[in-house]
């Protein structure tokens, strides 16, 4: 790479326009289950043949009427039947095939609408998450941890909800709708109106009640999400709150969001549990006045028994289902408006964006060079501004400065965990931008005072972002970190389970274990963030012990409160609200009687 190329004007990709998604969320599912269409026309297929096989037995039941009334007149006579016996033989054969025929496109439906829904629901929940994990960490910090989860699990499940039983209860409804309607006018055209008459209310009345419960849904789901929130809160803090005898004001603050739950969804049941008495006076109204009507036609011999049987039994396949259309819509609202909620996260622009150039880990020489750069946090003043420094290849290198200087934020700003607003960060003179993010974070190893360790074994978490690594290699990355003495003393040694975020450990273990992590990963660049901060002397000196094994020919990089943990390195940067104020050996450093030198009076007790 050319010295110039460090002081070219980089260009940035900047963050990609999104594609223009249809506003409502029905809309905005079918866009996303495209790939999903076939299928989902093989299950409304095979819900319609279903519902057409449902509605047969009323028909047959009007011929069987038709053939006790009319004997060797009857609508099968006219066919060449004219034995009564052989006319109601034929109709049990059509009988037992249709209730044969509506049971195989009743499971056929259901399999594929269920297993549909478990497909949309496992690709939409992983999207999701992937999509998640590529956003930067201002994402995570402006939200709740319970909210996401909300999203990823509750409104997820509800729309799995919905595709398993909804679907197919809408498309049910209107192939109902159609085919009676058109039996109808075929049978009796002159009553035909009275059963069709209530249809434009019920339509009606069900837009409207979806427009209303809309936004009340919508409500409910940003309720629940806050009540996750608030769950996972306090079951993180569960130690904060039992030392600070909080139990009872965190109890009467979930009372407070889950009350605020209980309230919206109390508004749309009020709402909701309207629909289906309302809906059901309407139809009333159809199904009495066919009642009356068509019975005084077929009185006066306009209209055949059979038929008015027939077309008594259809109305009520044709409206009484309407009624499901209260519990349909609500499960239809709830579906929408957690389908918001995943496409809102899903479109959420992806801030950070890999870069094109392969760099592999064994050709990576660790030299680290900041020129100009400036980083703030969002809505705040500058963190970092116009820093400039050099990490030569395979030298140790120290950043110390008091609580709020910066110095953990180079960290993020190195991983690129966060952009810089301005300036440069190069790796072996290439400007991490525009190296692939993989390659980037793969070369270097990080060790923070915040240990995080995942809930599994001590083997898995010391493997953990080495997953080929056999228990040999974890035992020699253990021993060189100086966990394995302990290790062995715990009940199962390296099988045994750490608990969540490693809390059945102590504070030295989870360092050790989180050192031993970087070890096996064995990173040409090493970064040690307040490595040794939260632990005890003789925990801080086996730990250094250790260190001055791993740092051997690679980059380090010691984040540093403490000045005894860095005072042997090759230079030591000192940081104050965000610049460089001095650099230099431990030695320089107290000569100059600077920052440093002052620090190292108070933290040795030298006056």
């Amino acid at each position: 790479m050319q010295p110039q190329a460090l002081m070219r004007s980089p260009k940035r990709k900047s963050s990609p326009r999104l594609r223009p998604q249809p506003k409502h969320p029905l809309k905005r599912l079918l866009a996303y289950t495209r790939h999903y269409r076939g299928e989902i026309w093989l299950a409304s297929f095979y819900s319609v043949l279903n519902k057409i096989f449902d509605l047969a037995p009323p028909v047959l039941i009007g011929v069987a009427v038709d053939v006790v009334v009319q004997r060797q007149d009857s609508i099968i006579a006219r066919w060449g039947v004219k034995d009564v016996f052989a006319q109601f033989l034929i109709l049990s054969v059509l009988t037992v095939i249709i209730w044969i025929l509506e049971s195989i496109f009743e499971y056929a439906y259901a399999r594929k609408w269920r297993n549909l829904a478990q497909r949309i629901q496992h690709e939409l929940r992983l999207d999701a998450y992937n999509h998640l994990q590529e956003l930067e960490l201002a994402y995570f910090e402006e939200r709740s941890t319970g909210g996401l989860m909300s999203v990823l699990s509750d409104d997820i499940n509800q729309l799995e909800r919905f595709l398993d039983n909804g679907a197919n209860e809408i498309i049910q409804v209107t192939a109902t709708v159609l085919i009676i309607g058109g039996a109808f006018f075929i049978l009796a055209p002159s009553v035909a109106w009275m059963a069709m008459l209530p249809m434009p209310f019920i339509l009606w009345g069900s837009v409207a009640f979806q427009r209303l419960l809309a936004p009340r849904y919508a409500e409910v789901r940003e309720k629940v999400s806050l009540l996750n929130a608030r769950l996972a809160n306090n079951l993180s803090g569960i130690m904060t709150i039992k030392s600070f005898t909080a139990e009872a004001y965190e109890s009467s603050r979930l009372a407070e969001e889950s009350q605020a739950y209980r309230q919206s969804n109390r508004k749309a049941i009020a709402l909701s549990a309207a629909f289906v008495p309302l809906i059901r006076m309407i139809i009333l109204a159809g199904f009495t006045a066919l009642l009356l009507f068509g019975g005084m036609e077929a009185i006066a011999g306009r209209m055949s028994v059979g038929t008015y049987s027939v077309l008594i039994f259809l109305i009520q396949r044709l409206l009484w289902p309407l009624t499901r259309l209260g519990e349909t819509f609500d499960q239809y609202q709830r579906a929408m408006a957690s389908t918001n909620r995943v496409m809102n996260l899903l479109d959420t622009p992806i801030d950070i964006h890999t870069g094109d150039i392969t760099l592999p880990i064994h050709e990576v020489k660790g030299e680290v060079i900041l020129k100009d750069v400036t980083f703030a946090y969002y809505e705040r003043s500058p963190v970092i501004e116009n820093l400039s420094l050099q990490i030569p290849a395979g030298k140790t290198i120290a950043i110390v400065g008091s609580t709020g200087s910066g110095k953990s934020t180079l960290v993020k700003l190195l991983l690129r965990l966060y952009e810089v607003r301005s300036g440069t960060i190069t790796l072996d003179g290439i400007d991490i931008r525009d190296l692939k993010l993989r390659d980037l974070r793969a070369c270097i190893g990080l060790v923070s005072q915040d240990v995080f360790l995942f809930h599994g074994t001590v083997a898995e978490n010391i493997a953990y972002g080495s997953p080929d690594a056999n228990i040999d290699k974890i035992i020699s990355a253990a021993k060189v970190a100086e966990a394995h003495e302990f290790i062995m003393q715990l009940p199962q040694d390296y099988e045994t389970i750490v608990g969540e975020r490693g809390q059945k450990l102590s504070g030295g273990q989870r360092q050790r274990i989180a050192i031993a992590r970087a070890v096996l990963k064995n990173p040409p660049i090493l970064i040690l963030d307040e490595a040794t901060s939260a632990v005890d002397n003789e925990t801080e000196a086996a730990i250094q012990r250790s260190l001055e094994r791993i740092i051997v020919d690679r980059t380090t990089i010691a984040i540093a409160h403490r000045l005894s943990t860095v005072r042997n390195a090759d230079c030591i940067y000192v940081m104050e609200y965000g610049k460089l104020i001095e650099s230099g050996t431990h030695e320089q450093l107290l000569e100059r009687g600077g920052i440093y030198a002052t620090l190292w009076r108070v933290q040795s007790g030298i006056k």
